[in-house]
């Protein structure tokens, strides 16, 4: 045993001996570390990627809210079960939200190259529990995002910038630098553009020197610039057509054919010291799909060959102002922006989503009434197939709308602050109920035909819309944020009379008094950003 136990501590010995050797032989010389390296070109936040010239920054925000009364991000009680007010509405909504952000930038001779991208990790309920609109999520019920374990992810903007250019998902040239938030939390303040999370364009924009730029873009408008084409020769008559199939807070279905052309925007900014000033400028193109259509406008064999009406072009303008600066304390500022459109109403009944419609059910004072109703369809234009009045089928009428929004933005000290905000407009279908030859007279001949109405009965579509409310924020440490916010929305149709409806379930087929209608929300929110 000492003699194998001597021949192991030998060749270890020996062994140690000949690596020690090699390790003089053959000297190794070490890699430098690299460590990261401050950015300061563009600001806090940004390091350079090791190895290369890039700088980069990550950041993000961590968003919890609940709205009572609403839907997720302070959404209105304006439409589906929280509308009708109905037992499968979700008395609160809430949504817990991870953004992270990833913004690079490169100096180069045509100088800075810029990439950025938002991704959002989220999870809500959806502010209603009723079985036909989860069903009708993509793959159904089970794939709501809203199980237990679910949650989604959304992508905001992605884009890339070089030599004056931006690619990808941006905000459009159409838009202010702060889209529908002159000072609210919530995603929903109507009455001008909002394209906060981006839209497929090419931009260009030319900076001319002490503040002033000018941009001009293509815009991608399949999401952000429509709302709907109405076809109201669907469920309009009965041919083809049972008398339910007639819509009851609606008129037709929508029409629009597939995206033919971008929607052409600019604007010419003045960003200094005092404020900025903005007047932007949007065209856009209404094309129709086809003339003969089912119930809820998807085709058939007939479509192809019933022929379509006319392309038309329609369009917007914006004028916009911040004032900083204010005397009424450090910070403060006021926002305010005005639009019109004309076949192009998404840059008036915008929220950072899909343009509304309005369905807002309440109380009634009428005999014999079973509830009060006040609703507004929102269209970019309409037609009514078979009527010669712009060619050898009904021509697109298109449809005017006007906003103004704003915001008074105050700090009380570093810790607290408040704003209020409000925003008014209007939707105007133009001509008159009983001239068929004009929208609001097809409109209305598609949604009277097959009802029971009143005597005092009258038929338009016109709507205005108001909001106002106010959030109050406390900061106790930097980039930690608590605010709470109240709003109210006031929906003013402009139908009289009652009429026998037969709204979506579980509203029963009764008769409805036309009425103005009005609802109120609370959200509640926690933000850290980073």
């Amino acid at each position: 045993m000492k003699m194998v136990k001597s021949l192991i501590l030998g060749s270890a010995a020996g062994l140690i001996a000949m690596s020690g050797a090699q390790a003089a032989d053959l000297p190794v010389k070490a890699k430098a570390v690299e460590y990261v390296r401050i950015c300061s070109l563009y600001g806090a936040g940004f390091f350079y990627i090791p190895g290369t010239d890039t700088c980069i920054k990550l950041g993000g925000y961590l968003r919890i809210d609940t709205t009572f009364n609403g839907n997720v991000y302070g959404g209105p009680a304006w439409s589906g079960d929280l509308g009708q007010g109905n037992r499968y509405r979700d008395y609160f909504a809430s949504r817990s939200r991870l953004a992270l952000t990833v913004d690079t930038r490169t100096a180069t001779e045509y100088g800075v190259v810029r990439t950025f991208g938002q991704g959002n990790f989220q999870f809500n309920n959806f502010g209603t529990g009723n079985p036909a609109a989860l069903a009708a999520f993509p793959g159904g019920a089970s794939n709501a995002l809203n199980t237990a374990g679910g949650g989604y992810v959304a992508v905001d903007q992605i884009f890339m910038q070089f030599a004056g250019f931006t690619f990808g998902k941006s905000v459009s040239a159409f838009a202010t630098p702060w889209n529908g938030y002159p000072g609210n939390n919530n995603s929903f303040l109507m009455g001008g553009p909002d394209y906060v999370t981006g839209v497929n364009n090419i931009q260009y924009t030319a900076q001319f020197g002490n503040g002033v730029s000018g941009t001009i873009g293509l815009d991608d408008p399949t999401q952000y610039g429509r709302t709907s084409l109405l076809n109201l020769g669907v469920a309009a008559t009965p041919a083809g057509f049972a008398l339910g199939a007639v819509q009851a807070t609606a008129a037709g279905a929508n029409a629009y054919g597939g995206t033919h052309a971008p929607d052409i925007v600019g604007n010419i900014r003045v960003d200094q010291a005092w404020g900025l000033f903005q007047i932007s400028g949007a065209a856009h193109l209404v094309n129709a799909s086809y003339n003969i259509l089912n119930v809820g406008g998807t085709p058939n064999n007939l479509s192809e060959i019933s022929g379509h009406p006319e392309d038309k072009w329609g369009g917007a303008v914006m004028a916009a102002l911040q004032i900083k600066n204010l005397p009424t304390g450090p910070g403060d500022d006021f926002k305010i922006d005005a639009t019109y459109s004309k076949g192009m109403t998404k840059a008036v009944v915008a929220t950072s989503g899909t343009s509304p419609n309005f369905a807002m059910f309440g109380s009634t004072g009428l005999g014999g009434a079973y509830q009060s109703i006040g609703f507004g369809q929102t269209a970019d234009g309409v037609f009514l197939p078979g009527f010669i009045t712009g060619g050898l089928t009904g021509d697109i009428k298109l449809v005017d709308a006007w906003g103004i929004r704003g915001a008074f933005n105050h700090n009380w000290d570093p810790y607290w602050s408040t704003s209020l905000w409000g925003s008014y407009g209007s939707v105007r279908y133009g001509g008159n109920a009983l001239d068929i030859l004009t929208a609001k007279g097809q409109f209305c001949a598609s949604f009277n035909f097959g009802k029971v109405v009143s005597a005092d009965y009258s038929c338009n579509p016109d709507f205005n819309f108001a909001q106002v409310g106010m959030v109050t924020r406390w900061t106790p440490v930097k980039n930690l944020t608590f605010s709470a916010e109240v709003g109210a929305f006031f929906l003013d149709q402009k139908f009289t009379g009652a009429a026998i409806l037969t709204p979506a379930a579980p509203k029963p087929t009764a008769a409805y008094e036309f009425k103005d209608q009005s609802t109120v929300f609370l959200n509640v929110r926690a933000q850290r950003n980073f």
